[in-house]
């Protein structure tokens, strides 16, 4: 017998193609920090970072402008025709647009299956709906009531512009949209300068306290418009936020509570004689 033939007949067979070995999927799904950074930067692009450039220079233009800046004022809530109900459905397709970025975050915090409502700490176990409820009426206060002192402030000593908080027509429609503005602003301000900020700067480790102060900074940045003051108590209120959020991982109650803020400051000066908000140096 052929030596070679029995060799041949011994040799173990090539393992099927299907066989070789390979990576376990999911094994390192984990984003690089490079193509983390590229992420925030698109993200704040298209939100909150392009609205805190905007806003330092607006308030460059304010100090240059005519008259002094505690003279001048802005508006939150513009109306965006003069005709009723196409003003009703632009008001609409404005608030749906500046949720738009939120999608994407929730887009982005979900690959790989993961819950991004859980991993904000917005949904949860009932109980914690209750406990979410509570917490945001109590940061409401705490920071409202500051809040409106320093509005006083910085109006007192001129800078700080008159804030009209809505210039919407006398239309049946117009406190319904003011709310819905003021929970638009919160779900946003707060899932992106807190919830996806927070999160994703630490992800690219960068330490709590770092994270927490570049949150409030860019909530003081975008509300430069308003004047130093004012930028400077959202700063606050930024550090205040964030570290909540840190600690507890909850972002419910921020939303909650800026909702809260946000309602009374645009449905308020509504229901509040003028006289009264001249006495309190808020008109």
């Amino acid at each position: 017998m052929d030596d070679h033939a029995d060799n041949r007949a011994a040799a173990p067979k090539p393992a099927p193609a299907s066989a070789a070995p390979t990576a376990p999927e999911h094994a390192d799904d984990k984003p690089s920090r490079r193509r983390l950074r590229a992420e925030v930067v698109i993200v704040l692009g298209l939100s909150l970072g392009y609205y805190a450039i905007t806003a330092a220079l607006r308030l460059v233009e304010r100090y240059l402008a005519e008259p002094a800046i505690g003279q001048q004022s802005t508006q939150l809530n513009p109306s965006r025709s003069d005709i009723d109900y196409l003003d009703l459905i632009q008001q609409v397709v404005r608030q749906l647009y500046l949720l738009m970025p939120v999608a994407l975050v929730l887009f982005l915090l979900s690959a790989g299956g993961k819950s991004a409502l859980r991993r904000l700490g917005i949904t949860g176990h009932e109980r914690s709906a209750w406990r979410d409820l509570g917490m945001g009426l109590v940061l409401a206060a705490v920071i409202g009531l500051p809040g409106l002192a320093l509005y006083a402030a910085g109006r007192a000593i001129g800078q700080t512009v008159r804030i009209d908080t809505s210039g919407l027509p006398d239309a049946w429609w117009a406190a319904t949209i003011l709310l819905f503005s003021a929970a638009v602003a919160g779900i946003l301000e707060e899932t992106i300068a807190v919830g996806y900020l927070v999160t994703r700067l630490k992800d690219m480790r960068w330490s709590a306290t770092s994270a927490i102060v570049a949150s409030a900074l860019l909530r003081g940045a975008y509300h430069l418009y308003q004047g130093w003051p004012m930028a400077l108590g959202n700063v606050v209120m930024g550090l205040v936020f964030a570290w909540y959020f840190h600690r507890t991982g909850r972002l419910g109650p921020l939303i909650l509570a800026h909702w809260t803020l946000d309602a009374v400051s645009f449905i308020g000066p509504e229901l509040v004689p003028e006289e009264w908000l001249v006495e309190l140096g808020v008109a």
